[in-house]
């Protein structure tokens, strides 16, 4: 067995875990026998109770990616994983119990019913025997006309199956799918609907009193009807102390909270007495009113119940909060902020429910609602969006400027470089998630356990593995821990970090925040108006474009920065949901960059593909994240959806099963994402053997094509999963290697030895940067179509690694150094001699921002991954190239031009 892997948490112990944690480790091929179970244990040798599972393997079977749950009470600042330790037991283990057609889920102190089928989701929810949450449901609204105010319409999240995914001991996983329903005829179609599927997962650590939540749904509803009014989670709470001992909590922007009784025993004209006040404060039962000052006991009554509050973040900047005494009665503001955490807390001295959103200032509108807290049944609900929001609006942003033909079409993206097509702009089938955590408490929280438990509901600890360890198991293909140790390597770290650090503040200062925007990133940047190309087609939301995911990814693998985890997980969360359709005619297709992330008409593998996806599932074996690795099983079948070439195509063509075309680069890469992803998944089941089939006999045969991937193009034959290797044409884009086909082709070529295929990827490697007469000697003809010249560096050190060829490998440098590609497609940062920011404040706009206008998304990450790949790949021959390519070797950008 190999030796334990150590974990650490990516941003240092955290002080709660809101349940528990899950985590993925790699492990190298072979080292782990498929079957080997895993201890986990603390610095000082301690057992820790761990429930573990295999999330992918090698060809052999063995163990590639571990996955594994804890739940402890306290947490240590790293663990140890042990492949073929017993794993230890916790004292209080999870139990699932089927109870007719729901369950009931027991951890030691918490008790969950969940009653299958209905209206309901969660039953009850019980602390050490005591009703603290009943009634738990998916709440929503409808509006019409969202420019004219109007009636509201109802609905309810119905559930309509209940699956078990895991039932302990250490962690239990409850599955629920339904759809909501509105309660009457709806305010847009004056009809009953059933619309926005839903996928609601519940979690439960052994010993723990929390649940995790995630709720996924699909938007299925036409926009031009239907506008979403309000989207929630509600639970009722039972309340039986005395009002003076009721309390809400509602959290604020740094670490507070709002303190407050539902009858305030604090500032009144007569003192109740210290202790009294102290007791309400801290939450703790109030003395006996016989023991307070008469003045106050005796008229009590006059003292105000408040009975709701409400806290609407309705921006990334601000949220307001009210509260009123009874419904027909008039609101009394409280005191305002800036981001809420998102958390809050209903229930008396005896207990009560905390809830907890993450994101919740960046998942804008948000809402948190307390109701009937002077009666006998309070309810508490988190609005992951807000009802006081604007409905939401998905209708398309323009009219269609008369775009009616492909050549009008073609005509706009000349100008805006979107491209648009009549009926395509649809957002049915864009898909979000988002992230809660339940606790049943015994007492009204003291206030650092509920700070520190809202800390982690914002922003949940993550166990991680350190870089060099990731990188000793060789997954995820050519990349190598950071490594500064000579002048040339540390000056492309530092341009690295820059990167980075400039898309992290770039998303606070241009406040690329709310409910469908969180997450990604913006394609291209206006130095006239000192501002990313938010409202100009094609150049606005990046989604995907050029795979500055896994520029991110790849740069978090080799450096272990937390920011850049954060930055990464955020971009998948966002581009696997919402840049990709999970339902309808597109099912299994992403949406090319736009203003709006549905709008373009370019649906395509190459934003949906599990390359993307990858890394996040791996790393922490999250069920969701799985959910969308595992919609993609039979990527082939989407090309008989929609032609992506259709507007540009010279020759008559219709999808067809038995000869579809696939792009060698752009769609290749993606289907084998998918292929080696279900294989690894699945491994000798019948999914993992249908998708190794596909893999090696697709790579078959493009080694037997007569250009190998310089045919650009293949006609697949769904029914057999293979090409026609008939096809003998040279047709070259400088797009086919930017979507992971790199990435993917370097993996898969590592896991199987397919006789011609690496040959067939040595030849585009060599070729596509090489002379025109070395390509007119290879092939008969230069080739056509070469540009993004520094991106395909890394291909020209993919070869010269795998050869050993050292004039390859200087000619890879050259082209990173000084990309001399066509005009359209430089690489900016090539000519770009010092990087640096400028800050712009003043009229000019709107907030002041630091701008970097040099710079592109596709330029980052292109940049990125060049650099990554180059220097893992040949950085033993970085020193010298670059005194061969410029006459020196010392650090002065000012002559690399």
């Amino acid at each position: 067995m190999p030796e334990p892997a150590s974990v650490h948490w990516l941003e240092g112990t955290p002080a709660a875990l809101n349940g528990g944690v899950t985590w993925g480790v790699p492990w190298p091929r072979g080292a782990v026998p498929a079957g080997t179970t895993f201890g986990l244990r603390s610095a000082d040798g301690t057992d820790v109770p761990v429930q573990s599972w295999t999330t992918a393997t090698w060809p052999d079977g063995s163990v590639k990616w571990s996955a594994h749950a804890a739940a402890p009470a306290t947490p240590e600042a790293s663990y140890d994983v042990v492949p073929g330790a017993a794993p230890a037991t916790p004292s209080r283990v999870v139990r699932v119990l089927h109870d007719g057609d729901g369950v009931v889920v027991t951890t030691g102190p918490l008790r969950a019913v969940l009653p299958g089928p209905g209206e309901v989701l969660v039953a009850s929810l019980e602390r050490e025997g005591r009703t603290v949450a009943v009634s738990g449901r998916l709440v929503g609204e409808l509006a019409g006309d969202p420019d004219v105010p109007g009636p509201r319409t109802p609905m309810t999240g119905v559930v309509e199956t209940l699956d078990v995914e895991q039932d302990g001991p250490v962690r239990a996983v409850v599955l629920l799918t339904g759809r909501y329903r509105t309660a009457g005829a709806d305010a847009g179609t004056g009809e009953r609907r059933e619309l926005l599927p839903f996928r609601v997962r519940l979690s439960f650590h052994a010993g723990s009193e929390q649940v995790r939540v995630a709720h996924s749904f699909v938007w299925d509803a036409d926009p031009a009807s239907t506008f979403l009014a309000g989207l929630g989670l509600r639970f009722d709470v039972p309340l039986r102390a005395a009002t003076h001992d009721r309390h809400v909590r509602l959290a604020g922007s740094a670490g507070g909270f709002l303190t407050e009784a539902v009858r305030g025993l604090t500032g009144l004209r007569r003192d109740p007495g210290e202790a009294v006040r102290a007791a309400q404060v801290a939450g703790r039962p109030t003395p006996p009113t016989a023991g307070w000052d008469p003045a106050v006991a005796d008229r009590l009554h006059l003292v105000p119940e408040w009975n709701d509050w409400t806290l609407a973040q309705l921006s990334a900047d601000g949220y307001t909060l009210r509260k009123r005494t009874r419904p027909g009665h008039g609101w009394v503001t409280v005191p305002a902020g800036t981001r809420a955490t998102g958390y809050a807390y209903l229930g008396d001295t005896a207990g009560g429910l905390e809830i907890g959103l993450r994101d919740f200032w960046k998942l804008h509108p948000t809402q948190i609602d307390v109701r009937g807290a002077a009666s006998d049944a309070g309810s508490l609900t988190m609005w992951l969006y807000s009802p006081e929001a604007r409905p939401m609006d998905l209708r398309f942003y323009h009219d269609g400027l008369g775009q009616d033909t492909y050549a009008e079409q073609l005509e706009g993206l000349e100008i805006t470089y979107e491209d648009y097509e009549p009926g395509f702009g649809d957002a049915r089938g864009i898909a979000r998630t988002h992230e809660l955590v339940l606790r049943a408490a015994e007492a009204t929280p003291p206030h650092a356990e509920l700070a520190a438990r809202a800390a982690a509901s914002a922003l949940p600890p993550v166990l991680t593995v350190a870089p060099g360890r990731i990188h000793a198991a060789r997954v995820f293909g050519p990349w190598a821990p950071v490594d500064r140790s000579t002048p040339a390597r540390a000056e492309i770290e530092d341009r690295l970090d820059f990167l980075v650090d400039h898309y992290r503040r770039q998303v606070e200062q241009r406040r690329w925040y709310g409910f469908w925007d969180y997450g990604d990133v913006m394609h291209a940047y206006d130095g006239d108006r000192h501002s990313w190309r938010y409202d100009v087609g094609g150049y606005a939301w990046d989604n995907s474009e050029l795979s500055p995911d896994l520029w991110l990814w790849l740069s978090y693998l080799r450096s272990g920065r937390p920011e850049t985890f954060r930055l990464a997980e955020a971009l998948t969360r966002h581009t696997g949901e919402v840049d990709v359709y999970h339902a309808g005619p597109w099912a299994g297709l992403g949406t090319r960059h736009n203003v709006q992330h549905w709008g373009c008409s370019a649906k395509q593998l190459r934003i949906s593909t599990a390359a993307y996806r990858r890394y996040l599932y791996h790393l922490t074996a999250d069920e969701r994240v799985g959910d969308l690795l595992e919609e993609l099983a039979h990527a082939e079948q989407t090309l008989l959806v929609l032609d992506p070439t259709r507007k540009v195509r010279s020759d008559v063509y219709a999808p067809d099963p038995s000869a579809t075309a696939v792009g060698l680069g752009t769609d290749y890469s993606a289907l084998l994402a998918t292929w080696l992803t279900q294989w690894e998944r699945h491994g000798d089941a019948p999914a993992g053997r249908a998708a190794r089939a596909k893999l090696e006999g697709t790579m078959t045969d493009i080694g037997n094509l007569p250009q190998g991937f310089l045919t650009g193009e293949a006609l697949l034959d769904l029914a057999t999963g293979r090409f026609d290797t008939s096809r003998d044409r040279i047709a070259v884009s400088h797009l086919s290697a930017v979507f992971g086909l790199v990435e993917m082709v370097a993996e898969v070529t590592d896991l199987l030895d397919v006789p011609g295929f690496e040959d067939a990827w040595l030849q585009y490697c060599r070729l596509y940067l090489a002379s025109p007469d070395e390509q007119a000697a290879a092939v008969g003809r230069p080739l056509k179509g070469i540009s993004l010249v520094q991106a395909h560096s890394r291909l020209a050190a993919w070869a010269a690694a795998r050869t050993g060829d050292r004039e390859l490998a200087t000619r890879a440098w050259r082209a990173f150094f000084v990309d001399s590609g066509d005009q359209l497609n430089v690489n900016s940062l090539v000519r770009q001699e010092t990087w640096d920011v400028t800050r712009v404040d003043g009229p000019e706009v709107l907030e002041p921002v630091d701008e970097a206008p040099y710079l592109s998304t596709n330029d980052a990450a292109q940049f990125g991954l060049a650099a990554i790949q180059n220097l893992a790949l040949i950085g033993d021959a970085l020193e010298d190239a670059r005194a061969e390519i410029f006459g020196w070797s010392g650090h002065d950008r000012s002559r690399d031009s």
